[in-house]
């Protein structure tokens, strides 16, 4: 009896499992039985994609098409039904009797179809990881029918656009009428073999851009592709005589795509985790030199140029009227006769014609190709009356022209050398042109060797003051804190801040470590400069900070960076390590944070998830503790004033560590406050006081650590005042769920978040003296003080601002910069 009943339990389970399994396999797919409506999706195994109807912006109109699952910002890639819209929400997605997949509407009539001839029986179509949506037979597996054969606008990493030169057959993408309309609209891309292939924008029927030949690594008409493309791009052409183009990045993570918009525009995009939404990392159209034979034949378009229009030497316009009005389509033509034409025509053939070099140029449409060597190729075509130009390029070969050099372009980098046809009074002409050029230049030689030797003379004086010893380097700190602070603020405080012994590190060791600086090294980019990683000859990682000749910060924050923390050591304070200043080079070194700083696991759009709250409480704690050891603990009392998500960095641990201390100020053992008259820091972080007084102390970056610790519990990035008055009326309102951070909201730890949300309100009120000092601060947090006082107000905006703008506009009269630090975070 027990055998049976085991039996029987076993055979249940079996059948539980094989529908789960049916079910679990289901997700991803359709079938005749398994359709799905308009309410419903489907989404790829891996999670990456959905498929389901949709309504474009400001449009009621339904289609069915494929997004981005994991992309916050709705990003469509690929539409079915795009000139049949369905007008309500009765439609249906499945496979036809015959085996073809169908949208329907609420009378079972087909608005789209995958249209197939050859379809089979009982087949179903499953939605990939890539985003490609296949047909298959259900016994064989192959693809029937993929809808990367049939793309929208939308071109992604391994999908194939195609052309077939025997039958004609392209695979091509076609722009949407507009962003609320995606049926077909004027605009379509694809690959045109001529010669050699090339990627085509049309207009309808008219070509609208081109990318130049391919040259087996790049498309030598896209004049920044060779660092960019280089390692994305593949155009090949199969054994049947059909050329396929596709691209692929090593870098999984890094999400991209190619789109051609309503404009005829294409422009690569990338999701920009942090800020949240599409970059544009590149366009095939900048300026109107990019638009197809904009300047007519024999015209060449240069952007940097007004007009952009000009005929190439030995050419003039062929209408000089128009020509002038700004209406270049007509062209140029040829001034002088080539000497084969002057035979033809019974003339004196005089002397040879010859070639003049363009540099930097984009080569015409319509090329011929050979596989002569360049100097052959030179040779054949002055040998030939008809043509009129010659390229060479090691990946083509010879390209020679025979008809009107349409669509030339001027780069200022990139592109390849074009020979024009001349005959042999033009480059006479041409000749005398360089004779004077060449006087000029060396005159011009001369007269720069002068400046040269001044300049010179010049920069050895100012060479010696930036090799001076650290103790003098301190003493111009000094000075221009006296200027800065006025001269009622220059007693011990700085007289305090001797600079202590600092490992000098020489220009050398340090683009060693970091491969000359090399941006496959760099970290990211703030107010002082870019951030590279590095390893030291004893393997020791390393942070190198690079002062930046763009940047709004100089030697004074340099300075100031160096002498503040030198003199602290804490474990919640970056540690410095040394310094280099050799020549022009201004650089500090310190400790590698391997998870770099807070904003980008706050901010992020995955990263949130690794900072549970216990983590994040730990970061709050460990923030606190390194500000209390600046404000009371170390042998200086130090105002951070910058602090914010961005300069908090991130042990292997997750373990906080305070940075960027440029901004920081020195305060003597009896200083509560001070003034400036040069305000820094961020906006949204700044105090009241500080922003329109510049009055900074202890309660300023009180203030800071307020607004961090907001973001930090709500993980929402604080952009304005507001912000804080938005907060203290969701706690006021006893709404603290749409305070906090949903991957934090857990029953155990409501008590706890509701405390901090509690020190945060108290930390951002209007007034200094309102606000606990960091040593209460930390008591609150511990629940050593367990009745908080009720936080004020936050009335920023409506009630501070007029009766303050005055007495603002005489504090800061001599005003002549608002530092505001900025941090971006580059992808690699």
């Amino acid at each position: 009896m027990e055998l049976v009943r085991n039996t029987n339990l076993s055979a249940l389970l079996v059948l539980l499992s094989c529908f789960c399994l049916q079910f679990g396999s289901a997700t991803d797919t359709i079938t005749a039985a398994k359709f799905i409506n308009d309410s419903e999706t489907i989404i790829s195994n891996g999670g990456d994609f959905k498929l389901g109807f949709f309504s474009p912006p400001n449009s009621t109109d339904r289609y069915v098409g494929i997004w981005y699952a994991e992309i916050s910002v709705f990003t469509v890639v690929w539409v079915a039904n795009r000139n049949n819209p369905l007008k309500n929400s009765s439609g249906i997605l499945t496979i036809s009797e015959v085996g073809n997949l169908v949208v329907l509407d609420g009378q079972k009539k087909v608005l789209w179809s995958s249209n197939l001839t050859n379809s089979v029986v009982n087949s179903s179509a499953q939605l990939l990881d890539s985003g490609n949506l296949v047909l298959q037979g259900n016994t064989t597996g192959t693809f029937l029918w993929e809808s990367f054969q049939h793309p929208s606008d939308t071109f992604m990493k391994n999908m194939k656009i195609s052309t077939d030169v025997r039958t004609g057959k392209k695979v091509q993408l076609t722009s949407w009428k507009s962003p609320s309309d995606p049926s077909i609209g004027n605009f379509s891309a694809g690959i045109e073999v001529r010669n050699i292939p090339e990627i085509f924008i049309w207009n309808d029927s008219n070509t609208y851009w081109r990318s130049g030949p391919w040259n087996g690594q790049i498309f030598i008409g896209i004049p920044d592709m060779i660092s960019v493309y280089l390692d994305g791009f593949n155009l090949v052409p199969d054994n049947d005589g059909t050329f396929y183009l596709s691209f692929s990045f090593s870098n999984d993570s890094f999400t991209t795509k190619f789109v051609l918009n309503a404009q005829g525009n294409i422009q690569q995009t990338y999701f920009d985790t942090g800020d949240d939404h599409w970059g544009i990392e590149w366009s095939a159209l900048n300026t109107d030199c990019d638009v197809y034979g904009r300047c007519g034949a024999f015209g060449s378009c240069n952007s940097q140029n007004s007009p952009i229009c000009s005929c190439i030497p030995g050419f003039e316009p062929k209408n000089r009227k128009e020509w002038n009005r700004g209406n270049w389509t007509s062209g140029c033509v040829r001034r002088r006769p080539l000497q084969c034409e002057r035979v033809n025509n019974g003339s004196d053939g005089g002397k040879k014609d010859g070639f003049l070099k363009l540099t930097k140029m984009k080569v015409p449409d319509f090329t011929d190709r050979s596989s002569a060597q360049e100097e052959k190729c030179r040779n054949q075509c002055l040998e030939n009356c008809s043509c009129v130009a010659y390229a060479f390029d090691a990946g083509i070969g010879c390209m020679p022209w025979t008809g009107s050099l349409i669509d030339l372009q001027k780069f200022s980098s990139g592109g390849i050398d074009l020979y024009v046809r001349l005959a042999y009074s033009e480059l006479d002409k041409e000749g005398n042109v360089k004779v004077i050029v060449t006087v000029t230049v060396i005159i011009g030689v001369i007269f720069s060797g002068i400046c040269i030797y001044l300049l010179w003379r010049w920069m050895s004086k100012q060479k010696g003051k930036m090799h001076l010893p650290l103790s003098q380097l301190t003493k111009i700190y000094e000075h221009r804190e006296e200027e800065e602070m006025g001269d009622d603020n220059h007693g011990d405080n700085v007289n305090q801040a001797k600079l202590e012994e600092l490992p000098i590190l020489n220009l050398q060791e340090l683009a060693s470590s970091t491969n000359s600086f090399h941006q496959s090294n760099k970290l990211g980019q703030g107010g002082f400069g870019p951030v590279y990683k590095g390893k030291l000859s004893d393997g020791q990682e390393i942070a190198v900070k690079r002062l930046s000749k763009a940047s709004g910060q100089g030697l004074e924050e340099f300075l100031n960076e160096m002498v503040v923390i030198s003199k602290l050591q804490h474990r919640n304070l970056v540690r410095l390590l040394g310094c280099c200043i050799e020549g022009e080079e201004k650089m500090l070194v310190y400790e590698y944070m391997p998870n770099k700083s807070l904003d980008l696991f706050l901010f992020d759009s995955v990263k949130p998830k690794l900072l549970d709250w216990k983590r994040r409480f730990n970061i709050i704690e460990g923030i606190s503790r390194g500000l209390l050891y600046l404000h009371r603990d170390s042998r200086l009392k130090i105002i951070h004033r910058d602090l914010k998500a961005s300069n908090i960095l991130l042990d292997e641990e997750l373990n906080p560590k305070i940075s960027d201390f440029g901004m920081a100020r020195i305060f003597g053992g009896n200083e509560d406050q001070a003034n400036t008259t040069r305000v820094v820091g961020t906006y949204g972080y700044m105090s009241l006081e500080y922003a329109m007084k510049g009055q900074f102390s202890e309660k300023s970056d009180v203030f800071s650590f307020g607004v961090l610790l907001l973001e930090i519990i709500s993980g929402r990035r604080n952009s304005s005042f507001y912000a804080c008055f938005q907060a203290w009326k969701m706690w006021n309102a006893d709404n603290i769920v749409a305070l906090t951070d949903p991957i934090i909201r857990e029953p155990c730890f409501e008590m706890e978040i509701l405390r901090c949300i509690h020190v945060g309100l108290l930390c951002v009120q209007d007034f200094a003296n309102d606000r606990p000092s960091v040593s209460i601060v930390i008591s609150m947090l511990k629940s050593e003080i367990i009745d908080l006082p009720l936080p004020k107000q936050p009335a920023f905006t409506e009630r501070q601002i007029a009766p303050d703008a005055s007495s603002s506009q005489n504090n800061l009269s001599k005003c002549s910069i608002n530092n505001v630090t900025v941090t971006m975070v580059q992808g690699r």
